[in-house]
């Protein structure tokens, strides 16, 4: 929640200040980042503190920017470690947790991500952009200190024959009077398995074995990015604006949905398992895809106003309600679960490439596509969703209740 809460300061007042439309440029900095940090992400702690240190920094160029060639400078270190810090957060909360709320802890991290954004435009909306480039560093400050008292991942800790240290952080993670042999065996067991079957890195990762993995990891998040989510986000106010709905009556509705559906998801993702609210929550966004082209095409059509106001408006939030209940946050969950750790590195770095390479492709195609026809850019992102739907009843496994590595084994061998 602090790093988003940070990173939504910066894109708030840099919105403010230039009084122009930022994501398109934002987002391009964000695809440049998986090949600068891909080894350093391994290490998983010390990756989160990096990348605390890379937005620091970056505040810093911005707080003292007295012209756009170091605004933009900052902007780009800033898009360098939140980028980082996409995928090492949910990597590190799967890696520690057991099986049976590894879930729950998961999807805490979009929750959070959520509300530090809500805090973000609600302080925007308070304060000029240069104090709020101010606030944008304290998240740092307050979270940098405290990484030095969390414990290392103990599955890197096995991966690099840490063995020690290895049972040390389990020991601290599930308690000093839990028996943890079962699982540090199962472990240790797996690890050395890996171990001689293949080495890591980026090459290594495209070996037959490991297809399937990197096909649902990147698919997933490819349908999710594609399906439309920042063409609704960045510019939800434009399409309440042209369906003849108030923008701000509709974007303060839209974002208590969006809390209300992540903070079920949160409590269902355990219960219900990871591929039924994939599916429910792909259909949702689908259906609300649809409902908000046939508002544009009702308009088109010379209907009332007012029926495409409200169809727009019902449109929206069940698009953004129903993809926060699961395909919002669950493609990292089941991200941080499927990759081995030998691999873990890599992969995740290339489907966060994936991410951001959709997220600016939508975000920079949505006006272009909007003014081209109103109806058709939402139908066109329905088709997405709905193909999504068949990928994920097709593909994607149901990871609740499994160690991680009976999950990778299992995928591994589906591969061959």
């Amino acid at each position: 929640m602090l790093v988003h809460f940070s990173v939504c300061c910066f894109q708030l007042n840099n919105c403010n200040r230039r009084n122009v439309r930022c994501s398109d440029k934002w987002e391009n900095y964000r695809l440049l980042w998986p090949k600068m940090v891909i080894n350093v992400i391994d290490v998983v702690t010390q990756a989160m503190g990096i990348s605390e240190l890379i937005c620091m920094a970056g505040w810093v160029l911005i707080i003292f920017a007295k012209d756009a060639t170091l605004l933009d400078l900052g902007r780009f270190i800033l898009g360098c470690g939140i980028g980082l810090t996409s995928y090492c957060v949910p990597i590190y909360v799967a890696e520690i947790t057991p099986k049976h709320v590894r879930g729950a802890f998961a999807a805490l991290n979009p929750l959070l991500m959520g509300l530090g954004q809500s805090l973000a435009f609600l302080f925007g909306s308070l304060v000029n952009w240069q104090i709020l480039a101010f606030i944008g560093i304290v998240p740092g400050l307050i979270q940098l200190p405290c990484l030095f008292f969390i414990p290392e991942s103990p599955r890197w800790l096995a991966n690099v024959g840490k063995m020690k240290e290895f049972e040390d952080s389990l020991r601290r993670l599930r308690g000093p009077d839990a028996d943890i042999a079962p699982e540090a065996a199962e472990i240790k067991e797996y690890t050395d398995y890996l171990n001689q079957m293949s080495e890591g890195g980026f090459v290594n990762m495209f070996q037959r074995k490991y297809l399937y993995t990197l096909v649902v990891g990147v698919g997933l998040i490819i349908f999710q990015r594609l399906g439309g989510v920042y063409g609704f986000l960045f510019y939800a106010s434009t399409i309440f604006e042209d369906a003849g709905f108030p923008s701000r009556v509709g974007t303060i509705a839209a974002s208590i949905v969006q809390i209300i559906t992540t903070v079920l998801g949160l409590l269902l993702i355990d219960r219900a398992g990871r591929r039924p609210m994939l599916l429910i929550s792909t259909a949702g966004a689908c259906l609300g895809s649809v409902i908000t082209g046939l508002a544009f095409l009702f308009k088109d059509l010379g209907s009332e106003g007012e029926l495409t106001a409200w169809l727009a408006f019902i449109g929206v939030l069940v698009y953004l309600g129903l993809l926060q209940l699961g395909l919002g946050g669950i493609p990292w969950i089941i991200m941080s679960e499927i990759f081995p750790i030998n691999i873990k590195g890599p992969a995740g770095s290339l489907v966060v490439l994936f991410s951001w390479i959709g997220s600016w492709l939508v975000s920079y195609t949505f006006v272009y596509l909007f003014d081209w026809s109103q109806s058709g850019i939402f139908f066109i992102y329905g088709g997405v969703c709905a193909l999504g739907v068949l990928f994920i009843a097709k593909l994607v496994p149901e990871t609740k209740g499994r160690a991680l590595e009976e999950i990778q084994e299992s995928m591994m061998n589906d591969s061959r």
